[in-house]
């Protein structure tokens, strides 16, 4: 029996011990543990950026701004409020006469509200703002007197511009004219006009200088010899029987007239 009883340990042992049969745990290296030892402590750093301290001079410069501006507020906030009667002033301005809410002076010219104040911190003279705004206002004239100058130079320009091209279309009239005339008088006179041969390497004249050969006096002398001596008008484009009938009929020797 003992015997039997130890076979029944043995098979008791095997099927109760199930470790046998797993495989062995993996070890972890050293290093590995280093690193998830060195992450697991490290904590999250967040990247704001520090205020900047400031230094005795700039920490001096607020502390007169915040005072500075602690004083401005008190004294507005005292302009906003009425004086009060126990004021030694109000009660000066009552003894000799004044009354709340009226003008100073007998005939009632003088001020209604008190002077006003303008709380200035910087160190400029009392006339330097009044300085600055006449140079600016006497820069704005300037600029303005050019812009103006400049404009009427152009217009200036333009007019000239017409002008001189009305002279040139004026001109270009009286020289047409004139050799119509010319043309009419030859034909009457039964004669031929030679006009001067040109060379082809010649220019050929300018208007202007056409303008200055031909004038409105010459071909009025030419206008009043077709009239006197033919009984021709140009502008008519006749020649009339009689001298009667050209004073009669013509309106004229101009070509305003026609």
């Amino acid at each position: 029996m003992a015997g039997n009883d130890g076979v029944e340990e043995d098979d008791d042992d095997y099927m109760g011990d199930l470790s046998i049969f797993l495989p062995p745990p993996e070890v972890p290296s050293s290093s590995s543990k280093k690193r998830s030892g060195t992450k697991s402590q490290t904590p999250s750093v967040s990247k704001t950026k520090m205020p900047r301290t400031l230094n005795w001079q700039e920490k001096r410069k607020l502390e007169r701004e915040r005072k500075q501006r602690e004083e401005d507020e008190q004294t507005l906030a005292g302009l906003e409020s009425v004086i009060p009667e126990s004021n030694v002033g109000f009660k000066m301005l009552k003894n000799m006469g004044y009354n709340p809410g009226s003008t100073l002076g007998k005939d009632g010219s003088g001020r209604l509200e008190p002077v006003g104040l303008e709380i200035r911190r910087s160190r400029e003279g009392l006339g330097a703002r009044e300085e600055a705004k006449r140079r600016e206002r006497s820069k704005m004239e300037r600029a303005r007197y050019k812009e103006e100058r400049k404009q009427r130079s152009e217009e200036e320009l333009v007019e000239e511009f017409g002008f001189r091209k009305k002279n040139q279309w004026k001109g270009r009239l009286i020289l047409g004219d004139y050799r119509k005339a010319e043309a009419a008088l030859a034909q009457l006179e039964n004669r031929e006009i030679v006009e001067p041969e040109k060379d082809d390497g010649d220019e050929e004249k300018t208007e202007d200088e056409e303008e200055e050969e031909i004038t409105v006096e010459v071909l009025n002398e030419i206008l009043l010899k077709l009239r006197d001596e033919h009984r021709y008008c140009l502008y008519c484009g006749c020649q009339y029987e009689s001298s009667e009938l050209l004073l009669s009929d013509c309106p004229g020797l101009d070509r305003d007239d026609h």
